[in-house]
C-alpha cells in the first residue's frame, strides 16, 4: 500500500479530494515502467485538478500530479530498467493518467527522460513543469534570433513558477529582463532572481492600442489576455513572444498590426506533448544554466497532505515560485 492523493466525481459533481491509501492494483494497467516517486509538484493545472474549478480531470477516479521524478521499480519499456533515475512531465498524466502526488506511479516508458547527470530528483521537482515550460519559451526566443544584445525581455507573471524560473535563466544567459507582476512586494525576490526592473502588472492588463512604443526585443508570457496582447503592441520589430500561459484568459484580444507592420512573431509553446528528444534537450540545458542558488531562492517545501490545501493558493495567486511536495512524508 502507498499513499496518494486521490480525486472523486461527488454526485452533484464537484470534486473530492482526499489522502488515500492506493495499491498497485489501483495503478493503470496500460503503464509499462512501474516507479518509486520521490518528489512531485503542485502546478496551476493540479490546482485546477484538485479543487476541481476547471475540467481538467477527464477520467475517474484520479490520482493528480503532472510532474514526478524517483527511480524505476519495474520495467517492460526497453529504455528503462530497474533503478534507473526518471523525470516525468505532462502527457496528461494527472488528467487522464494517474499521476504523480502519489509514492507510486505506472506510467509509459515513452513519456520518461532521464535524470540529468548531477541533478536531484528534489531539484528537478523545483524546476516542473513549470521551469521546463520556462526554458523551451527560452530556446523559442533564441531560435527566433532573440540575442542578449538586441534589447529587454518581458516576463510576464513573474512571481509565478514559469516567470521566476524564466527570469533566472535569461539573466544568467546576460538578457536585460524586465519581471512584470502583480505582487510590487516581491520586487527584491525578482531582483534577486535577476531581473533589471521589476513593472506593475497594471501597466499590461488592461485594454491598449494594437500598436505601442517598441520596448521589447522578446517576451515570455505565461498570463495570455489583455496582457499578451499590449506585449505584443510593445514588441520591437521582427521581435519575438512566447506564449505558455493564461492565468488572465484564454482570449487575445489583438489584431494583425504587430505581426503585418512589425513583423512580429508569436509563437506557442506546449509542453504537455512535447517530443522526447526536445524534453531532454531542454532539462539537459537546465542542468547547463540554471543557478542552483537561484532555484533555492524560488522553492519551498510540502509533504504530500498539505498539497491539497495549497492548490486553492495557487490558483489565487498566493504562491510565490516553486512548491516541492516530499510525496513520502
Amino acid at each position: 500500500m502507498f499513499n496518494a492523493i486521490l480525486l472523486n466525481k461527488n454526485d452533484d459533481g464537484s470534486t473530492n479530494a482526499k489522502l488515500a491509501q492506493l495499491s498497485e492494483t489501483d495503478l493503470p494497467a496500460d503503464g509499462d515502467v512501474t516507479v518509486r516517486i520521490d518528489y512531485s509538484t503542485v502546478n496551476f493545472k493540479d490546482g485546477l485538478a484538485i479543487t476541481g474549478r476547471s475540467p481538467v480531470v477527464r477520467k475517474w477516479p484520479m490520482v493528480p500530479g503532472i510532474d514526478g521524478a524517483g527511480t524505476v521499480i519495474a520495467s517492460s519499456h526497453p529504455a528503462w530498467k530497474p533503478g534507473d533515475a526518471f523525470i516525468l512531465n505532462g502527457w496528461g498524466v494527472g488528467e487522464t493518467h494517474m499521476g504523480c502526488l502519489a509514492q507510486q506511479a505506472k506510467l509509459k516508458g515513452d513519456w520518461l527522460v532521464p535524470l540529468p547527470a548531477g541533478m536531484s530528483a528534489r531539484s528537478a521537482m523545483a524546476i516542473g513543469t513549470a521551469g521546463y515550460t520556462a526554458m523551451l519559451c527560452v530556446m523559442a526566443l533564441q531560435e527566433q534570433g532573440v540575442a542578449k544584445e538586441a534589447g529587454e525581455v518581458l516576463v510576464t507573471g513573474a512571481s509565478g513558477g514559469v516567470g521566476s524560473v524564466a527570469v533566472a535563466i535569461l539573466s544568467g544567459l546576460g538578457y536585460r529582463v524586465i519581471a512584470s507582476t502583480g505582487k510590487l512586494d516581491e520586487a527584491d525576490y525578482l531582483k534577486s532572481l535577476g531581473a533589471a526592473e521589476v513593472i506593475d502588472r497594471a501597466e499590461l492588463s488592461a485594454p491598449g492600442k494594437p500598436l505601442q512604443k517598441e520596448r521589447w526585443a522578446g517576451v515570455v508570457d505565461s498570463v495570455g489576455s489583455h496582457t499578451l496582447a499590449n506585449a505584443l503592441a510593445q514588441t520591437r520589430y521582427l521581435g519575438t513572444v512566447a506564449a505558455c500561459g493564461l492565468a488572465q484568459g484564454m482570449d487575445l484580444p489583438t489584431s494583425v498590426a504587430p505581426f503585418i507592420l512589425r513583423g512580429v512573431k508569436l509563437i506557442g509553446i506546449d509542453s504537455v506533448m512535447a517530443p522526447r528528444p526536445r524534453r531532454i534537450a531542454a532539462w539537459q540545458r537546465l542542468a547547463a544554466e540554471l543557478d542552483t542558488g537561484k532555484l533555492e531562492k524560488m522553492t519551498g517545501e510540502i509533504d504530500l497532505a498539505a498539497a491539497l490545501h495549497k492548490a486553492q493558493d495557487i490558483l489565487a495567486g498566493k504562491v510565490r515560485g516553486r512548491l516541492v511536495v516530499d510525496v513520502n512524508r
